[in-house]
């Protein structure tokens, strides 16, 4: 009974209802009210109180958008349960959003022009996202410090106007935009292609595999290409990589790959033969500023809605912040940014505590006032930094009900990003190809005699956490490939600094390494050993003389049966002998070959 009474029946034309369908039942006695009209007039209600106390009887929520008719039009007591079930589905179908579930799949498909529309979560910024994410290029338009990859007539222009994307993998290094360029083109040809991302951090063959299937769905479906991105698809190993290999050959798929390793070290050659590879170059300082005006300037993503719970509306960057962002982050826009959204982030906070409560940054001084011990409290810090002439002004906003947020305008200076960029990061992979290069460095360096260069290139060896014994075993190889007859003594330096690093270690082994590396760049050079070394080997290797005979002379004989056979017959013992002896030591066929061009001007 109270229920019916809650859905707003009179409690007659209630009592009725349940004494002709036994009681037992309150929907069968909701339905005899909706299909018997009663002759007991029922209390006038509002259309809304009517609607929202069914609606909440049958689905659980008198809010519900989807049950509420667009025209709230009365209820009237004849109508029956099919009609608002049929309402109620109209409503349903009308809210559903254009989706349609693939039979037997999960797999939502897109129509083109629904794709075509960017997702309102790509089109309005996440706030709790870094500055850097929140900044990346919406179109290919905005990529800056790639001009030969998103210039007029380059590669990726060409292919974005014929609407044909091949399968590429974007190579360079961390910050350069090889995620936001791939997200770039994606977007431009969102019309033809769908975008899915992976990452090979997360991501394993099941995630793969199951993209590959739907993107063929998809294909067959809709004839809508996919775009698979995966970043940094170097993680992945060699049986992952291959598992991409028949969907970019016919076509399911086009693969963008990002990396930041060398293709050649860390990808299969028969995915690289079916990709084309694409190098993005470290950002210069011009590029990098740009980018940090673009988020100073821009108030939808840029650097004014990390500051807004700060109470801050505008920013100002000096030109020296900028120049030392641009210069100091190597290349990298994602370091430049988060450390100028730090910096600001830190400056504003600095700056609301000094404002507020300027006692708690005092320091207590104590003096002796007519015998007695008084405390003072001395202020000791500095002024956040004013607004100037040329700034604007301070404003102040009201939130309707009568009080008023004062909103200021705050500048970042040299000195909050020097704070924020106190510790720079080293580009160095012990296993990469950064180790390879430098190494490549410092034995190029001593080769040509430049001892500077040399000892920078082992300094940036050493705080890149470079192992110790590795340097000094390259040393020893290069004393002998390198400096060999010319400075016999360069091997015994180089042997000896890798036993002075095997027994004190690092930091004090430095001074060993460095002692060395600067003996062999100044040492006399001579590669004669490293030449002959060379030929040696390939006449071994190559020519067929790995099988020739020692010739009977220069056998040893230990027992008599081999003297008997003529082993060591005619050899001539030199130090027998008062003079040089003409004796011949080379197999018959290789009489006189010559390995060694020693001295080299003699």
């Amino acid at each position: 009974m109270d229920q019916l009474l809650n859905m707003g029946f009179p409690q007659d034309l209630a009592s009725q209802a349940l004494a002709a369908t036994g009681g037992k039942s309150i929907v069968k006695a909701t339905e005899w009210i909706l299909n018997n009209k009663s002759s007991t007039p029922s209390p006038p209600m509002k259309p809304h109180q009517q609607h929202g106390r069914v609606d909440h009887y049958f689905h659980g929520s008198s809010s519900s958008p989807t049950l509420r008719p667009k025209n709230e039009k009365t209820m009237d007591p004849q109508i029956n349960t099919e009609t608002i079930e049929e309402e109620a589905r109209e409503q349903e179908s009308e809210a559903e959003p254009p989706l349609k579930k693939l039979k037997g799949s999960s797999w939502n498909l897109l129509a083109p022009k629904d794709l075509a529309k960017p997702p309102a979560s790509q089109t309005r910024p996440q706030l709790n996202a870094p500055l850097a994410e929140r900044m990346r290029p919406t179109s290919i338009d905005e990529v800056v410090g790639q001009d030969h990859l998103t210039g007029k007539g380059s590669i990726l222009r060409v292919t974005m106007e014929c609407d044909r994307l091949p399968s590429i993998i974007l190579w360079g290094p961390p910050g350069t935009g090889k995620t936001s360029l791939a997200r770039a083109i994606a977007r431009s040809a969102s019309h033809t292609h769908h975008f899915v991302s992976l990452s090979a951090v997360t991501a394993g063959v099941k995630e793969v595999r199951d993209a590959v299937d739907e993107a063929r769905k998809l294909r067959k479906v809709q004839g809508l290409r996919t775009v698979l991105f995966i970043d940094e698809v170097h993680r992945f190993s060699k049986s992952q990589q291959d598992s991409f290999l028949p969907a970019v050959e016919d076509g399911s798929i086009v693969l963008f790959g990002a990396t930041t390793e060398n293709p050649s070290f860390h990808l299969v050659t028969p995915l690289l033969s079916r990709c084309t590879v694409l190098t993005l170059k470290r950002l210069e300082p011009p590029h990098v500023a740009i980018l940090i005006e673009r988020a100073v300037s821009d108030t939808i993503r840029g650097l004014v809605p990390s500051l807004r719970s700060l109470s801050v509306s505008g920013v100002h960057v000096d030109a020296e912040a900028i120049q030392l962002l641009a210069s100091g982050c190597e290349g990298d826009a994602r370091v430049a940014l988060n450390a100028l959204e730090n910096a600001a982030s830190s400056a504003a906070v600095r700056r609301q505590t000094l404002t507020e409560d300027p006692a708690s940054n005092s320091i207590p001084f104590k003096r002796f006032e007519g015998g007695r011990e008084a405390v003072t409290y001395t202020p000791s810090f500095k002024l956040a930094p004013t607004a100037s002439s040329s700034d604007p002004p301070a404003t102040s906003s009201d939130d309707g009900d009568g009080t008023s947020n004062t909103i200021s305008f705050m500048k970042v200076t040299i000195d909050d990003v020097k704070e924020a960029m106190q510790c720079k990061h080293l580009a160095y992979d012990r296993a990469g190809e950064e180790h390879y290069n430098l190494i490549s460095a410092l034995h190029k360096s001593m080769r040509g005699g430049d001892a500077d260069a040399s000892l920078y290139w082992l300094v940036r060896m050493i705080e890149g956490g470079e192992e110790p014994l590795y340097i000094a075993r390259r040393l020893v190889r290069f004393a002998s490939e390198d400096v060999g007859l010319a400075d016999t003594a360069a091997l015994t330096q180089a042997v000896a600094c890798y036993q002075a690093c095997h027994f004190i270690g690092m930091p004090e082994c430095n001074v060993c390494l460095a002692q060395c590396v600067a003996y062999l760049a100044l040492a006399p050079k001579s590669v004669a050993v490293y030449e002959a070394i060379g030929e040696a080997q390939r006449v071994v290797r190559e020519v067929g003389a790995q099988n020739e005979p020692v010739p009977m002379h220069l056998r040893n004989a230990p027992t008599k049966l081999m003297k008997e056979l003529g082993y060591g017959e005619g050899y001539v013992y030199p130090p027998s002998q008062s003079g040089p002896t003409e004796q011949e030591y080379m197999p018959p066929s290789m009489v006189g070959r010559k390995f060694l061009n020693w001295p080299p001007y003699g």
